[in-house]
């Protein structure tokens, strides 16, 4: 457990890290994404649409602020395609980090530990609670792409894989993009209260699921 711990630990760093430097630089932020996605609204709804994408895609490397993304998706494209454009930029970025990871992630836990058992047995606890940690990935920033880069560096089965991610995407990007589209500059509130009860659900969902697992894995007296 400490092992699979530490390439969590070590995964989300490295993605904490570039959403530091990215604040700090000042290189994205939400105006920024609200600019972009209002240039390309002059073009044509799709092209707004694949700046959606891409960026939640680039969430993968340099940490986008992916509810805020899907909300001004639903805010400028509507329901339908706000949330078709952002499930399309959530499974491109959970899918290349699972093929990526599980591709090269073997290495990666190489890093952690040399011992052969030790890798086995975090291939085992991601098997047993992977899907749990999937499910619940859009919990906090950074987790769902620590989540997915874990699930493939394990080699999780890619459907076990697919189920967790469409639990944890296809909802969030429903609501996200539902509550960007009946939002506007004038009244905002349904996108603030969207954001604010997705983050607290799913964050209390997950201190919950934690809090059991770590009982569960204490040894019995």
């Amino acid at each position: 457990m400490t092992s699979l711990l530490k390439l969590g630990l070590a995964l989300a760093l490295a993605f904490l890290s570039t959403f530091i430097v990215i604040k700090a630089m000042g290189w994205i932020t939400v105006d920024d994404v609200r600019g972009w996605l209002q240039a390309g609204q002059t073009a044509s709804p799709h092209m707004v649409g694949l700046i959606v994408t891409g960026l939640l895609f680039a969430d993968l490397f340099i940490a986008v602020p992916t509810l805020t993304v899907t909300l001004l998706s639903g805010h400028f494209l509507g329901f339908e395609l706000g949330f078709a454009y952002a499930l399309s930029g959530y499974w491109l970025a959970g899918g290349t980090g699972y093929a990526l990871s599980r591709a090269y992630g073997r290495r990666a836990l190489v890093l952690v530990t040399k011992d052969a058992e030790k890798i086995a047995e975090m291939e085992s606890i991601f098997n047993r609670h992977g899907l749990m940690v999937l499910s619940m990935a859009r919990a906090m920033p950074i987790l769902a792409e620590v989540s997915a880069c874990l699930a493939g560096a394990t080699r999780m089965p890619f459907r076990r894989f697919a189920l967790g991610w469409a639990i944890n995407s296809v909802p969030y990007a429903a609501i996200a993009a539902y509550g960007g589209s009946v939002s506007s500059l004038a009244d905002p509130k349904p996108a603030l209260f969207t954001a604010i009860g997705l983050t607290g659900v799913l964050w209390l969902g997950w201190y919950i699921f934690t809090k059991r697992a770590k009982r569960a894995a204490k040894p019995s007296s």
